[in-house]
């Protein structure tokens, strides 16, 4: 569990309320990327509270469960800030946020807004057949795809699933020689070209900067 001394919310255990006067509500796999920009940066004014990454899995459950981590910490702040792109709700989120009155990060996903979302848009066509992760799903690909998929049981699955994309894509958010090595074996056990794309904290970084 993070130390509340980080102003790292998580919707069990913590306290309702940090120091700061904004709270940033976002997917779980963000909690690592927006706790360095915070540090990196001395943002004290945002706190973060994060929602269960396992719901990318499950993207009917993040519009609700937003719903109810806005009505949880409202009164508590100045304003609310949903990192989050559409994440598979089909507009669900950006439907909730207009209701609710609260600004999010646009784009579709993650990977456009990590790459840039101009960026990943002009590139679209020629990487329909690309597979891509981040440093968290470098991390965290047996959890969220490979034991999902149940290709722990049947590797040879991988061609079923995977048969029509062509590349494997790790958009880096970080320098981690270990975190490219997991990468690396990822395509390597989804039969898949490997490429590395050093993105930074791209457009979650400059959504963040701007909250004042």
């Amino acid at each position: 569990m993070t130390s509340p001394d980080d102003r790292t919310l998580t919707e069990t255990g913590l306290p309702p309320r940090g120091r700061g006067r904004i709270l940033v509500i976002a997917c779980g796999a963000l909690a690592h990327e927006i706790t360095a920009l915070k540090r990196a940066n001395g943002w004290d004014h945002l706190d973060l509270a994060c929602l269960p990454a396992i719901w990318h899995n499950h993207p009917e459950r993040i519009a609700p469960g937003v719903r109810a981590a806005v009505a949880r910490h409202r009164d508590a702040y100045d304003a609310i800030f949903v990192a989050y792109a559409d994440c598979g709700t089909g507009g669900g989120l950006a439907a909730t946020c207009a209701e609710l009155g609260v600004a999010m990060i646009a784009g579709p996903h993650c990977y456009a807004f990590f790459d840039g979302l101009d960026r990943f848009t002009a590139r679209a066509d020629d990487e329909i057949a690309a597979f891509y992760l981040t440093d968290f799903l470098a991390r965290q690909f047996d959890a969220f795809v490979w034991r999902p998929l149940g290709l722990d049981r049947y590797p040879e699955l991988a061609k079923t699933y995977f048969g029509n994309y062509e590349k494997l894509v790790y958009l880096a958010q970080t320098d981690d020689p270990a975190l490219e090595a997991k990468a690396r074996d990822c395509a390597a056990r989804l039969g898949l070209d490997y490429e590395r794309r050093f993105t930074g904290y791209g457009d979650l970084e400059t959504a963040l900067a701007r909250l004042g």
